[in-house]
């Protein structure tokens, strides 16, 4: 069974930086695609980022030019670079696997990890 964790929140201020980090379990994480999706407070999850195995990646539009999606196989782990974090970056981020070039939309998902945190205010 894959266990996916997430880590690497935190309080940061607009303009900030963080990098997330999803480690996987249970599986090799290079057999899968890898999404990062996150909820913000009082609204639906959304989608973030995307990378397949060979690594192509795609990005919803909110986030285009200031995160970056990565993984490194070896270690079992994918990575979320956020730059230039805005107020509204601020949510809970998720990381989930998929087969596919697209990642799925949240409502596939029936189960979600612990997610970490991420907050973004002055």
């Amino acid at each position: 069974q894959v266990q996916l964790v997430e880590s690497g929140g935190g309080l940061v201020q607009p303009g900030g930086s963080l990098r997330l980090s999803c480690t996987a379990s249970g599986t090799i994480l290079r057999f899968y695609a890898m999404g990062w999706y996150r909820q913000a407070p009082g609204k639906q999850r959304e989608l973030v980022a995307g990378i397949t195995s060979e690594g192509s990646t795609n990005y919803a539009d909110s986030v285009k030019g200031r995160f970056t999606i990565s993984r490194d196989d070896a270690k079992n782990t994918v990575y979320l670079q956020m730059k230039s974090l805005m107020p509204e970056d601020t949510a809970d981020y998720y990381c989930k696997h998929y087969f596919g070039l697209v990642p799925p939309p949240p409502r596939e998902y029936k189960y979600w990890g612990q997610g970490t945190q991420v907050t973004v205010s002055s």
